[in-house]
């Protein structure tokens, strides 16, 4: 199967597809992060849409359209402009009515403003074997909803001011390349059930 991951630079879930034995392809304008892939293109996914892809799995910038962000816009005090928000859902909108048979597109919560279409799933990563709380959401298009494959149990911190995070979300870096990884739980959980 010739497979697109659509803005992805980790190569996580390339990597899930290729094991696989599937044609895969990551592509973002970041650079690949690890070793310079030949099997990363380093452009603007909307160039490379009508490559006769079977599948795309896709992740576009959930800056201005997330319902988390919008609330830490509020706290920095950040106006979103329409101009951001309708850029943001283009590209969103342009990679889910896609020319391609089966699609997946993963994003957080959206914010109620972005008015993105109702998605198809809600999934987790301690689903899939990391102690971890990270709500994400998937727009699905001739795919089933995505199976559990190892529900674990997570842990929580108290910090010394008293609030309370989950384990993984608290020990994760605080960036948004750290943030926005996908858990290698999920990635072989697409290839397993989606690649067959």
């Amino acid at each position: 199967m010739k497979v697109l991951i659509a803005c992805e630079c980790s190569g996580i879930i390339r990597e899930a597809f290729r094991k696989k034995g599937h044609d895969a392809y990551s592509c973002d304008i970041k650079p690949d992060e690890n070793n310079k892939s030949e099997f990363h293109i380093q452009d603007n996914v909307l160039n490379h849409l009508n490559e006769n892809w079977d599948l795309m799995i896709a992740h576009p910038v959930c800056t201005f359209l997330c319902r988390n962000r919008a609330r830490q816009n509020r706290l920095e005090k950040r106006t979103l402009t329409d101009k951001d928000i309708q850029e943001g859902k283009s590209l969103f909108m342009t990679l889910l009515n896609a020319n391609i048979k089966k699609i997946c597109i993963e994003n957080p919560v959206p914010s109620k403003v972005a008015a993105l279409p109702q998605y198809d799933q809600i999934i987790q990563p301690y689903y899939f074997g990391h102690d971890h709380s990270k709500k994400t959401c998937l727009w699905l298009k001739n795919l089933p909803k995505l199976k559990p494959t190892k529900i674990v149990k997570i842990t929580y911190i108290i910090t010394p001011n008293g609030h309370k995070y989950t384990s993984g979300y608290y020990k994760t870096p605080r960036n948004s390349t750290d943030r926005s990884r996908t858990f290698t739980g999920i990635a072989n959980a697409m290839a397993d059930q989606w690649g067959s």
